[in-house]
């Protein structure tokens, strides 16, 4: 898998420490008390693991559709409504963001409604690390309009950190930050620039 592997050790060592069993994921990811819905393809079940674990490691309580008793067996309307009340409950919302991603029917709709909920500062896109510096990353224009969790430095100093960029303004909040903000808290203070 190349997701969360890079040559730099950094990534490499936090990979390591945050790989959780695929059984598990379904237990840890909860439908009550979750503070990050995080968005993803049905396809991306072997990355989805390694995904929560990673934002758990930063502090986050994440919410999946598949670790939710309340939604319906089969997909309906009411699926769909019970998806907008998750992402209504939880202050922060997330994509991860694969070559699975462009062929989703949800994702799209999900972040349609995160945007109009969330505002632009509680909304971010976890890309898949191969992707990230790609500059033909994200294909559909419209990802482009949101920060995307990064590992960068910021400027005058020297050990990189996971962080929230805001590429537009060249700016990032650290991640464990990002998640602990409130929804609809300014963000002045909590960002800084990047090198």
């Amino acid at each position: 898998m190349k997701y969360f592997s890079s040559t730099a050790s950094e990534i490499q060592n936090f990979s390591r420490g945050v790989i959780v069993e695929a059984h598990d994921f379904e237990k840890r990811a909860s439908a009550t008390k979750a503070d990050v819905f995080l968005s993803h393809s049905s396809l991306d079940k072997a990355v989805l693991p390694q995904a929560i674990g990673f934002l758990e490691a930063h502090g986050a309580k994440v919410y999946i559709d598949k670790a939710d008793k309340e939604l319906p067996q089969k997909t309906s309307a009411e699926t769909g409504i019970k998806l907008k009340e998750r992402i209504s409950q939880c202050p922060k919302f997330i994509v991860l963001v694969t070559e699975n991603s462009k062929n989703s029917r949800w994702i799209p709709w999900e972040l349609g409604i995160a945007d109009e909920k969330k505002m632009l500062p509680n909304v971010a896109l976890l890309p898949d690390v191969g992707n990230q510096t790609n500059p033909e990353w994200p294909e559909q224009e419209y990802l482009g309009l949101y920060p995307r969790i990064v590992l960068n430095t910021f400027k005058g100093q020297s050990a990189p950190v996971w962080m929230v960029l805001d590429h537009h303004n060249n700016t990032g909040t650290e991640l464990r930050d990002w998640l602990k903000r409130a929804s609809g808290l300014s963000k002045r203070g909590l960002l800084k620039p990047i090198n």
